[in-house]
C-alpha cells in the first residue's frame, strides 16, 4: 500500500522559514518526478515545485528565489525549503509523486499558517 505522509507544516511569521518533508514509502516501481503542491482556501490547488528524474527542478513563479525543492533518493523523500515566507504562501501542502509507469499518488497534506 502507498503512502504519503507530510511533515514540517505549521503557524510561522511573515519573513520566516519552514521545511516541509514528504516521505514515500510502499512504491513499487521506480520514482520519475516528486512534487510539491498547494491549495489556498476558496482556491484551486497549483503546482509550488517539482523535481523530475534527469531535470532540473520546476517553480511557480511566486515562489522562485524563495523555496528551494530537494530530493532523498535513497529515502523516496522530497523536501521544500521555505524562506522569506509571505501570507500568502499560506494554504495546505500536498506532496505528489509520479512514478514511472505513469501512477500517481497524493499525500493528505500539512498546513502552513504565515501569519504575524
Amino acid at each position: 500500500q502507498v503512502q504519503l505522509v507530510e511533515s514540517g507544516g505549521g503557524l510561522v511569521q511573515p519573513g520566516g522559514s519552514l521545511r516541509l518533508s514528504c516521505a514515500a514509502s510502499g512504491i513499487i516501481f521506480s520514482i520519475n518526478s516528486m512534487g510539491w503542491y498547494r491549495q489556498a482556501p476558496g482556491k484551486e490547488r497549483e503546482l509550488v515545485a517539482v523535481i523530475t528524474t534527469g531535470r532540473n527542478p520546476n517553480y511557480a513563479d511566486s515562489v522562485k528565489g524563495r523555496f528551494t525543492i530537494s530530493r532523498e533518493n535513497a529515502k523516496n523523500t522530497v523536501y521544500l525549503q521555505m524562506n522569506s515566507l509571505k501570507p500568502e504562501d499560506t494554504a495546505v501542502y500536498y506532496c505528489k509523486v509520479i512514478v514511472f509507469t505513469g501512477e500517481n499518488y497524493w499525500g493528505k497534506g500539512t498546513l502552513v499558517t504565515v501569519s504575524s
